[in-house]
């Protein structure tokens, strides 16, 4: 089955920026040397996220740069042993879920350590260029003469977990790929962004270090440049997309992706946490995590009312699950408010909603909610026996199952049992503490990796809201859809979510120029139908942004009023997210 609609999703977007970029490390290399001339000793800090590759970092550096001496900051990390007793309590022994970790970067060093390193580094009198470099580094080298930032988004640290590569000072290279997932999630992501966000008015320069091989390298002002840009435009994520045993085929055709892996199960082109954002410097694209502009410029980007609440975090978050000629999602439950902020620190929850970008074959549908009179000892019963391959679970005695058509909007609060089923596209509009999945049935599969997908029924139960029945749901949670106004211009509907939820969706339709509610916050949006769109400022505060069928983008709270508008007279279909 064919189902190319449009073809003109861009995989790689783009944001033009004045001036140049430096590509490569001799290139690299030959700025530190005119910034080192005359100097007879020159301390250069390579400073790294993790995940950035030091040893090919010294290596491409060291090609055309002599170094006196180099000292790495993993030299000065506490002992394995030490690290995985500290952080034991945040890792905990689930395979997936951790507790958020609030320690400093400073943490995983020994302080005698650092302190002698430090001494060294002090004391050396070998002339030429000293390079202190790896993640943490800057503890070693409170005084130096160069600052570059060596930054990475965490998809690609993700991409070289599953390539072997160990956590921090772990070595866990054989490890699961969830077990450094859960490490990078909830211990050294959140160690290094808080470390990154102390200094990084300090860096002389940031590497992106991406692209194995293909470093590129931009000053400061040229990085923070990029971040303010992105505040005051509407602006796109660079999406990846990713196989899942239960994928499907509707976003190989759509978005023009590779034929060879097996499925696309989603695609997250909606999530600044783990999606890069990429600017081009004359021929050299750069590649920045997006979570650096929710760092940098949280009150331009979401707005004082969504950042007053909320801090530096994105609180939206946009991505695709893709079923089409694949197989059921996992049956799931998202944890309660208080549950996840007692049990794993997080603030706030995954509440969430399903909308229908496209329904394919003889009856896409949607599992949402529990049946009438339904017993929780009796489906708790049932889910174990299933878990341990007694039975195939009797999903059709306990969890409603309904048909679903193209542009259906369906809402799911935490608490909801819930998954999408075959031959449904689903755009998932959510929050975003996106890990929280209390997986209840995973209808008898295996894993790609081939290993039994974990389960939390434990968890799962303590959730489930009981009362969210057949009527329930039918009243609350599935067509709740109202107009809005309508007019010549076109139509405004307000289609979520639920009132436990703090995000409100619209959907703007028109053949002309309709200007949409912002809300004094941040909007995220998709463009649901028709082959482009024009996003235009009501004042001229940022040029025309063209948008083409499915991409997700973002517009600041700083770029002010703004339309959407059919550049030729067609039908276009917006469905836009903001903070109530």
């Amino acid at each position: 089955m064919g189902h190319f609609k449009y073809g003109n999703y861009d995989c790689f977007p783009v944001t033009e920026m004045k001036g140049e970029a430096l590509r490569g490390y001799r290139a690299a290399a030959e700025e530190i040397a005119r910034r080192a001339a005359g100097k007879e000793r020159f301390v250069l800090l390579v400073d790294c996220y993790v995940g950035a590759d030091t040893e090919e970092i010294v290596r491409g550096l060291g090609e055309y740069l002599p170094f006196a001496a180099v000292f790495r900051s993993e030299g000065c990390a506490k002992e394995k042993e030490r690290l995985d007793e500290e952080l034991a309590y945040y890792l905990t022994d689930d395979r997936v879920f951790g507790f958020m970790c609030h320690y400093p970067l400073s943490a995983l060093f020994d302080e005698q350590k650092v302190s002698a390193v430090r001494e060294e580094i002090a004391s050396c009198t070998k002339e030429g260029i000293v390079l202190v470099i790896g993640v943490g580094a800057g503890l070693l080298a409170p005084r130096h003469d160069l600052y570059i930032y060596a930054d990475m988004a965490r998809w690609e640290v993700e991409l070289r977990y599953r390539a072997g590569m160990p956590n921090f000072c772990a070595q866990n290279e054989g490890a699961p790929f969830l077990a450094k997932f859960k490490r990078g999630f909830f211990v050294e992501w959140r160690m290094c962004d808080r470390y990154k966000t102390e200094r990084w008015h300090a860096f002389d320069y940031v590497l992106d270090t991406n692209k194995r091989g293909d470093p590129k390298m931009i000053t400061g002002a040229q990085f923070f440049a990029c971040l303010q840009e992105l505040t005051r435009r509407p602006f796109r994520l660079t999406p990846y997309f990713d196989p899942g045993v239960w994928g499907g085929q509707w976003m190989r055709d759509v978005c023009g992706l590779s034929r060879e892996p097996v499925n696309f199960a989603w695609a997250f082109d909606g999530v600044p946490e783990e999606n890069s954002v990429c600017f081009r410097f004359g021929d050299a694209v750069v590649e920045l995590p997006a979570i650096d502009v929710v760092l940098y410029a949280p009150r331009a980007l979401l707005g004082d009312k969504v950042h007053g609440r909320f801090g530096a975090e994105f609180p939206i978050r946009f991505d695709f699950l893709d079923t089409v000629e694949g197989q059921n999602l996992s049956l799931q439950v998202h944890p309660l408010t208080e549950y996840i902020q007692h049990t794993f620190g997080m603030n706030y929850t995954q509440d969430e909603s399903y909308y229908i970008l496209d329904a394919c074959g003889e009856d896409p549908c949607v599992y949402l909610g529990v049946k009438e009179g339904v017993d929780p000892a009796a489906m708790e019963r049932d889910l174990y026996a299933a878990q341990r391959g007694e039975i195939l679970f009797p999903d059709e005695k306990y969890v409603n199952r309904f048909s679903v058509k193209k542009h259906d909007h369906l809402l799911i609060p935490a608490g909801t049992v819930h998954c999408s089923g075959a031959d449904t596209m689903v755009l998932e509009i959510s929050a975003t503490p996106y890990i929280f999945t209390f997986k209840l049935w995973d209808w008898a599969r295996l894993g790609l990796d081939g290993l039994p997908r974990p389960t939390h029924i434990a968890h799962g139960m303590k959730n489930i809201q009981w009362y969210r029945d057949t009527a329930w749901v039918r009243k609350n949670l599935i067509g709740q859809q109202k107009t809005e106004r309508e007019g010549a211009d076109g139509k405004v509907e307000t289609t979520g979510l639920h009132i436990r939820e703090f995000i409100r969706t619209r959907r703007y339709t028109t053949r002309t120029r309709l200007r949409v509610e912002r809300d004094e916050s941040v909007c995220m949006c998709n463009l649901v139908d028709g082959k482009e769109a024009r996003i235009e400022s009501a004042n001229g505060a940022f040029e025309p942004f063209t948008v083409h069928y499915a991409e997700t983008f973002i517009v600041p709270y700083d770029a002010g009023e703004w339309y959407i508008a059919s550049p030729n007279g067609e039908e276009v279909m917006l469905i836009a997210a903001t903070v109530r």
